[in-house]
């Protein structure tokens, strides 16, 4: 859905203006950036799927409702429309899935550039970042009351989108990179403001999940050459995580999931600890792995209603489950054994998570889409 006319015209009077205390670290972030750096992977979808999952996110990025915003109203002034308060990332029901439906657009015009839907993706993508849209978000977020807004979950994919325009060697998306910067800058910022402060991790299946989100901000500060967040990132998941044993997976899922405690934190760990010492880790962390790729030991999750936007969680939590066990297993040493069942369950949830990501019901087509493209295309790895 296009923006109205008026909202186009209101968005040319945004003032460009980055707060000063974002300044270096916005000029660090773009001397940072190799242009063109990282080498597409090779997608398991084809153009079909991928024009599908496009679409999806065509159909919302600049939906403005229904919206549901996490908004902190400090007088009068704060009472506006999703489009005036965050005029880049309002549509999608959510900044979150904003922020993420943007990501898929990029993530399937870099990897399909001939594809369709790719000329309206790059439209969709050049209407939001703009440098003016973004120093508005930047506005928002350093408002009084939000330094916990959209932590870690819709901050960590607001970096993976990042990471996405810096890896994508187009010059358009360059300058999309370029205009990207301060949110990125902030975002980082306040990921090592709360690290420190925060004395244990959050294990649950939703939004404010520790270990996935750390898995993509970490993906994110290697790529960015911000080596301050990659070493607190690698130091508090080894406080947080290391020494877990036995994690109740057999617990799982709760009713609302769309990310699992124990896979989540396994995904993350393989990312910090070589093969060896993650193979040592995972017997500890999960003994009952099976090395039998035929085994089934870890059932798909069932969904009642898709209609119902939280019960629609479980077919992103088989989508997530998917690509996390993928994860788990290319941690694992070549010769390992459970690499199999892992792998074998991984294909279980992709085929139970990929019915569902039909657009239907907008509760779940909002966002699905980003979850299997993510798992399709192989993104974590």
């Amino acid at each position: 859905m296009n923006r109205s006319k008026h909202v186009r015209a209101r968005r040319v009077w945004v003032k460009a203006v980055v707060p000063w205390p974002a300044v270096a670290a916005v000029a660090a972030l773009v001397a940072a950036r190799p242009a063109g750096a990282g080498a597409d992977p090779k997608p398991s979808l084809d153009t079909a799927q991928a024009e599908r999952f496009a679409r999806l996110a065509l159909a919302c990025v600049h939906r403005e409702y229904p919206n549901k915003i996490a908004h902190s109203l400090n007088g009068d002034d704060d009472v506006k429309p999703p489009r005036e308060l965050t005029p880049a990332f309002y549509g999608c029901y959510d900044w979150h899935s904003s922020v993420h439906g943007h990501w898929l657009l990029a993530r399937l015009a870099r990897l399909f550039p001939d594809a369709p839907f790719a000329g309206d993706a790059r439209a969709a993508l050049a209407e939001s970042l703009t440098p003016p849209a973004i120093a508005a978000e930047v506005r928002y977020l350093e408002g009084k009351g939000r330094v916990s807004f959209e932590r870690p979950y819709g901050l960590a994919w607001l970096l993976q989108l990042g990471t996405e325009m810096r890896e994508w060697p187009d010059p358009e998306a360059q300058a999309w990179s370029r205009a990207l910067a301060p949110l990125e800058a902030v975002a980082a910022a306040r990921l090592k403001e709360w690290l420190p402060k925060l004395a244990y991790p959050i294990r649950v299946g939703e939004h404010s999940q520790t270990a996935f989100a750390f898995g993509l901000a970490l993906d994110w500060a290697r790529g960015s050459g911000d080596a301050e967040l990659a070493a607190l990132l690698e130091s508090r998941s080894r406080t947080y995580y290391e020494k877990d044993r036995d994690c109740p997976l057999a617990y799982e899922p709760s009713g609302e999931d769309f990310l699992s405690p124990c896979l989540a934190e396994a995904d993350l760990l393989r990312r910090i600890l070589a093969p060896p010492a993650f193979a040592q880790w995972l017997t500890r962390f999960l003994p009952r792995l099976p090395v039998n790729a035929a085994a089934t030991w870890l059932r798909p999750g069932l969904v009642t209603d898709r209609a119902d936007p939280k019960l629609a969680h479980i077919d992103g939590l088989n989508l997530s489950r998917a690509w996390m066990l993928e994860g788990i297993a290319a941690g694992l040493p070549p010769s390992d054994r459970r690499a199999a069942a892992l792998r074998a369950a991984a294909r279980a949830h992709r085929d139970a998570g990929l019915v569902g990501v039909t657009g239907e019901h907008y509760e779940g087509g909002h966002w699905l889409g980003t979850f299997a493209a993510y798992l399709l295309t192989r993104r974590g790895h």
